[in-house]
């Protein structure tokens, strides 16, 4: 991959990653709930997601999503469903803990955080058509694909850690001070879950 191809990958993927959408909101709830620092297990789910798509659309399995209406559709209402009842756990959690700590994801062990991250990414089937239109932008046909596609998801992997960790879980710990009584935990909650159920009916929705 040339500099030239390989900076206009950089810019792609910068706007890419600050476009708001169910990973930004992922992120930014996690640092709600349970701070900064950890909220890179969700972020690093959300990258094994974005790899995957990357892997499927190398391997051809994005045309076979782009193709197919009925399997398109499966994803599409099965990644809708699982935003929706992750709006509605955030919704219904409570704003405070016995111990007094907060529990806005719901989620706090890293090992389910990273869960988390994986679904939320991996059940939006329009990333896989997105990736299928997005990576022959940045290849070349008549070069070896291993070394291209590894710079491409290499690169595409740290911008969007980066932004996610930088801007979006950072801009969150500005909230914090709202978090701080329970009322303002439960708007909280009610603000990230209503995000949340709004992209699951945005992306059941749009075709």
């Amino acid at each position: 991959m040339s500099w030239s191809v390989w900076l206009s990958l950089v810019v792609t993927g910068v706007l890419i990653s600050f476009t708001p959408g169910a990973g930004a909101i992922n992120t930014m709830a996690n640092s709600l709930g349970v701070g900064w620092t950890r909220s890179i297990w969700g972020i690093l789910g959300q990258q094994i997601a974005l790899v995957t798509h990357i892997v499927l659309v190398a391997a051809g399995l994005g045309v076979l999503v782009a193709s197919s209406p009925a399997v398109f559709g499966a994803i599409r209402y099965a990644g809708a469903g699982y935003l929706v009842y992750l709006g509605v756990r955030q919704w219904r959690s409570r704003a405070v803990t016995d111990d007094g700590e907060p529990t806005t994801t719901g989620t706090r062990t890293p090992a389910a955080m990273v869960r988390r991250g994986i679904l939320v990414n991996l059940t939006n089937p329009k990333a896989l058509v997105f990736f299928l239109a997005f990576i022959p932008q940045f290849t070349r046909p008549d070069r070896p694909l291993l070394p291209q596609y590894a710079v491409l998801a290499a690169t595409i992997v740290v911008i969007d850690v980066v932004v996610m960790w930088c801007f979006f879980a950072t801009a969150a710990r500005g909230l914090r001070r709202v978090t701080s009584t329970p009322r303002g935990q439960r708007a909280m909650n009610r603000t990230f879950g209503g995000l949340f159920v709004g992209v699951g009916v945005l992306l059941a929705a749009v075709h």
